[in-house]
């Protein structure tokens, strides 16, 4: 059960927390397509995005509204029949869902999202965006590597949501 899941109940708030914060930082102390440092590999430069990722479907803000409610769906689902043993699966739904909920805010907020990270030759993201990958390559990873359903991964961790009884 989600809400006897302290793992869950920790990460989500604390990734749409932290990149909320910083988007708000942002906005108030810069102006969109300000840099700081003006030059350099790494930077925080103010944009705003109205697409998803590298701006793909630029303007779409209600099928992108639409996709972001259907992936929570689908992570929640996700987490009920998969997840609840498993604490790196948690983790990486925990990260993706707080990560889809920051931007989700974004969209509903304004119609756009506010990026700021600026890496070198790559678009600028923020840490919504690092969220759901990070977590994408733990959930992959996790099941790549963890053995998908085998018997053993399927063992409840020791700090694993307490036993409801039933869902």
């Amino acid at each position: 059960m989600w809400h006897k899941d302290w793992l869950l109940l920790l990460t989500v708030p604390t990734v749409l927390a932290a990149d909320q914060l910083s988007k708000l930082l942002i906005r108030t102390n810069m102006y969109v397509g300000e840099s700081w440092p003006a030059e350099g590999l790494f930077r925080l430069t103010y944009g705003t995005n109205s697409g998803s990722a590298f701006g793909l479907f630029s303007g779409q803000t209600p099928l992108l509204i639409l996709a972001s409610l259907m992936a929570i769906g689908f992570l929640v689902y996700f987490y009920r029949t998969q997840a609840l043993s498993r604490r790196l699966l948690r983790l990486a739904i925990g990260l993706q869902m707080g990560g889809a909920l920051g931007n989700l805010i974004d969209r509903l907020r304004a119609g756009t999202v506010v990026d700021f990270i600026d890496v070198g030759p790559w678009p600028i993201f923020n840490l919504a965006d690092t969220s759901i990958v990070v977590g994408m390559a733990l959930l992959i990873g996790s099941l790549v590597l963890g053995g998908g359903g085998s018997q053993s991964s399927l063992q409840p961790d020791s700090d694993g949501p307490a036993d409801s009884g039933g869902q």
